[in-house]
């Protein structure tokens, strides 16, 4: 039976000096920096784009908003001045309404 005899510590990395070894170090640490520097600017350019498209959106809603808000205004008086000219029917038409929401939510 044949003993291996080989010792781990022999390789060709145990035997490099300390001195040989970090300039390798460095070097990939170097390389590594450059990526994660490269892939936060990208994260970073993502997060612009998105804070862009969420910024228009918001403009587009507010703008929506004062709309509906100037729409509302026009229904108030349109109803307002339907009640004063016909107020016995918008009555009826307010106890029926009344009646179908009590029966609907029993």
């Amino acid at each position: 039976m044949t003993a291996i005899t080989t010792n781990p510590l022999d390789s060709d990395l145990s035997t490099a000096t300390l001195d040989e070894v970090r300039p390798s170090a460095r070097e990939r640490a170097a390389g590594v920096s450059t990526t994660v520097d490269r892939i936060a600017s990208g994260a970073h350019e993502a997060v612009d784009r998105v804070a862009a498209a969420a910024n228009s959106a918001a403009e587009r809603l507010s703008s929506k908003g004062d709309d509906l808000l100037a729409n509302r205004d026009q229904w108030l008086q349109a109803c307002t001045g339907y009640v004063k000219e016909n107020p016995l029917l918008a009555l009826g038409i307010a106890v029926g309404v009344g009646y179908l929401l009590s029966r609907i939510t029993r």
